[in-house]
């Protein structure tokens, strides 16, 4: 899309651990809950059923937790990330956060966004882990086929199980955020780049 005489872009971010320290406060929410010591350096898989090493009760228990409002208001932001964001809508980009958060956690997320200084991005929810398990009946607002027919020129994702949802745009280019769980994971082409900060993808977003 041209606006202005230049190229307006479609960017995905992902919210848990790319726009806010969503790990680093399951550590101290497992040593609460379980008394289990796992540093964040520690957290190998994005599995955290498997980095923490929890049964499926205790699993389901943690993310209850994790998602209830108070919760979720309380995570602190990464470094950067509001401020880039904003950059790229000043200059009149599109910026969607596509987060694998139920429905059920929209409210509160939307109010973190806009505490943050981000209330002029879009949240969507979509089911990319299969994780309504531990919310019962929970909802999603964005169904795989709508999400097929959305476009986008960059995205930032730290999740590796979230990148085959990227196969049908070839053309994209995706800031993975580097994190402890996606070091090891092989990333898919060369449209994939890994980055250490908000720092790193401001540069490389363009």
């Amino acid at each position: 899309m041209k606006r202005k005489g230049y190229i307006v872009m479609n960017i995905y971010v992902d919210f848990d651990d790319c726009l806010c320290e969503t790990a680093r406060h399951f550590t101290i929410l497992v040593k609460e809950l379980f008394d289990k010591d796992v540093p964040y350096e520690d957290i190998n898989f994005f599995d955290l059923q498997k980095s923490f090493e929890l049964t499926k009760e205790q699993y389901d228990h943690m993310m209850i937790e994790a998602h209830k409002p108070e919760a979720l208001l309380s995570y602190e932001e990464t470094p950067g990330a509001s401020d880039t964001i904003n950059s790229w809508i000043d200059a009149g980009h599109n910026v969607s956060i596509i987060t694998g958060r139920p429905y059920s956690a929209y409210e509160p997320s939307r109010l973190w966004l806009d505490q943050h200084g981000m209330e002029r991005v879009k949240l969507y929810c979509f089911n990319k882990y299969g994780r309504d398990s531990f919310i019962k009946n929970s909802e999603f607002s964005l169904e795989l086929e709508d999400y097929y027919k959305m476009h986008f020129d960059y995205a930032v994702e730290d999740s590796p199980l979230a990148f085959k949802f990227f196969d049908h745009m070839p053309d994209l280019k995706i800031m993975v955020f580097d994190r402890p769980w996606n070091r090891q994971a092989e990333l898919p082409g060369s449209g994939y780049k890994r980055c250490t900060g908000w720092d790193v993808i401001r540069k490389n977003v363009v």
